[in-house]
């Protein structure tokens, strides 16, 4: 019996052995005439190293896998002739935003700048948007009627500075009306960088805040003695509740109302931005109520801030008494917490960081933190200098007869940095060019009612530009809307365009202002706008506290008139 097998037989006692897949090759049926089957093949090393090459440059790998060994041979052989001294350096361009190139780009558009004449009468023709909507009015409603008996007092304490005091005011005057609690005239905080001691009453009017508000919320100087026995009359034991930022109304209600009618007296400290802007129509009446008719600087300080206005008038006397503001932050403090770099060298990173531990102790030190100047500068969180401010308004078709007024506290390395902005603007004035140092000897050593000051002459101006962003301009937006039916009267530029604009040494003049006036156009178009559910109504009063007024009014107005 023979075993099954499952390969059919093909009539062979044995199977023949696979052909081999050299004797398929094309190539080598050609070169077999070469040997016979019963002669030797090569005996020497030689012969046989030269066989194996030929064996795999016939195969296709074998040409793919010597491919890269030819490579590097020829490459190793070609760097062996050649001499180190003679090898190309690459220079890298740096990143966009790395290096301040300012003032490189001032000294290339500087020739053409001053000799260009095409521009109009800027400061009297900006403002030519056409608003279809017609203008806006303010409409806040005051209560005619008595108020109810009171839930009890409310006493927070405001920290910041002037404008985010002005906000932690509004907000508390807001929730006391929704509680109908008594408001305690606030405290202000004494801050490590602001290092103001001023009191309420020195900076704002307090009786005229006082008196505008008695028909929609209490407001007094201080807690009744009864009260403050229970607390052995220290304000510090009083319940005080830790809120987190942007609470809702239904909050206070919810939580803060309780313990109020409880205790009959309760501390809100910190209270900066603890109420959100998303509130109903009643919340956001005594907002505008406060800030826009409510608080009114002190006599001293509105004084002060008037007379500047008019000098202000008398220096620009050739453009119709129309002067422009603007609001530079470029003190040691904030180009120092921007961690931006500019063109100081070692002797101004000595100074920031100095600044920095001075007043952010070990906030920019710690492990693992990097800063990248570059990506802030291109992201448009660096402080615009005094030179690129100059620039942008002159491409903006400001020329160097327009009379500028200037915000700012200290500017950092001021002599250097001022120069050219001089240059651009000789009538460019500031507070303390303005008014002498007996008058402003009162206001001196006090950040916040220097900033009421600034704020007072920038509120008045034709044109208000604002450069970094913060309380200040946030709040004078909203004002000026107020005051000039409901158009912001404000330049707002593209610092992101801008960071790539002053980063580009082959601009030229044409190109530049093109782009300016643009920016110029966009400010103008933004002038009016509606407050969305989560704006600020100190930025955005349009329809919280004014109403529209359109055409057919008034009309209707100047026939009854």
């Amino acid at each position: 019996m023979h075993a099954k097998v499952r390969i059919p037989s093909s009539g062979h006692s044995s199977p023949s052995p696979p052909q081999s897949p050299l004797s398929r090759s094309p190539r080598l049926r050609r070169k077999q005439g070469r040997f016979t089957p019963g002669q030797p093949g090569p005996k020497t090393a030689a012969q046989r190293i030269a066989w194996l090459i030929l064996s795999l440059l016939l195969r296709r790998q074998g040409i793919f896998l010597f491919a890269p060994l030819l490579y590097i041979s020829g490459m190793l052989f070609y760097m062996g002739t050649v001499s180190f001294d003679v090898v190309p350096i690459i220079n890298h361009r740096r990143a966009p935003g790395s290096v301040y190139r300012s003032p490189q780009l001032y000294a290339k558009l500087k020739p053409e700048m001053d000799s260009d004449n095409s521009s109009a009468d800027a400061i009297s023709s900006i403002w030519k948007h056409s608003y279809k909507v017609g203008e806006w009015r303010p409409c806040i409603n005051m209560s005619s009627g008595g108020l109810p008996e009171s839930n009890g007092y409310i006493y927070i304490e405001a920290n910041g500075g002037l404008n985010q005091q002005r906000g932690s005011i509004c907000n508390a005057v807001a929730v006391a009306g929704y509680l109908n609690a008594t408001l305690v005239i606030p405290h202000f905080h004494f801050h490590s960088i602001w290092r103001d001691a001023s009191k309420f009453g020195e900076i704002f009017d307090e009786d005229y805040f006082i008196k505008t508000l008695e028909n929609d919320v209490r407001v007094v100087d201080k807690v009744p003695g009864y009260i403050m026995e229970r607390f052995d009359y220290n304000m510090t034991n009083v319940y005080n509740f830790r809120i987190k930022a942007w609470s809702s109304i239904q909050f206070y209600r919810d939580t803060v109302l309780p313990k109020l009618l409880e205790e009959k007296i309760i501390r809100i400290s910190p209270f900066a931005n603890r109420l959100s802007f998303d509130a109903p129509p009643a919340v956001q009446r005594l907002r505008c109520l406060a800030n826009y008719q409510a608080l009114r600087f002190s006599n001293p300080i509105l004084t002060m801030g008037e007379t500047l206005v008019a000098r202000m008038k008398e220096h620009s006397v050739n453009n119709g008494g129309k002067y422009i503001s603007v609001h530079l932050r470029f003190e040691e403090d904030m180009v120092a917490f921007s961690c931006c770099v500019y063109d100081g060298g070692e002797s101004e990173k000595r100074d920031m960081d100095a600044a920095r531990e001075r007043g952010w102790k070990g906030k920019f030190t710690k492990p693992g933190r990097v800063i990248s100047p570059g990506a802030i500068r291109v992201n448009g969180k660096c402080p615009l200098t005094p030179l690129e401010v100059g620039l942008m308004l002159r491409g903006m078709g400001f020329d160097k007869n327009t009379a500028i007024f200037l915000a700012s506290g200290k500017i950092y390395d001021s002599e250097r940095y001022m120069a050219p902005l001089l240059e651009m603007f000789p009538l460019l004035q500031t507070k303390e060019m303005l008014a002498s140092e007996e008058e402003l000897a009162p206001f001196q050593n006090y950040s916040s009612r220097m900033a009421a000051i600034d704020y007072t002459v920038c509120l008045h101006s034709e044109v208000f530009v604002t450069t970094q962003g913060g309380n200040f301009p946030h709040f004078l937006l909203g004002h000026r809307r107020f005051l000039y039916g409901g158009h912001s009267r404000t330049v707002k530029p593209d610092k992101r365009k801008l960071a790539v604009i002053f980063d580009n040494p082959n601009i030229g003049w044409r190109s530049f202002k093109r782009q300016m006036l643009s920016m110029r156009a966009h400010s103008d178009s933004k002038g009016i706008e509606l407050k969305r559910p989560n704006d600020s109504p100190y930025s955005f009063p349009c329809p919280d506290c004014m109403c529209r007024q359109n055409r057919t009014e008034d009309s209707k107005l100047s026939s009854v008139t």
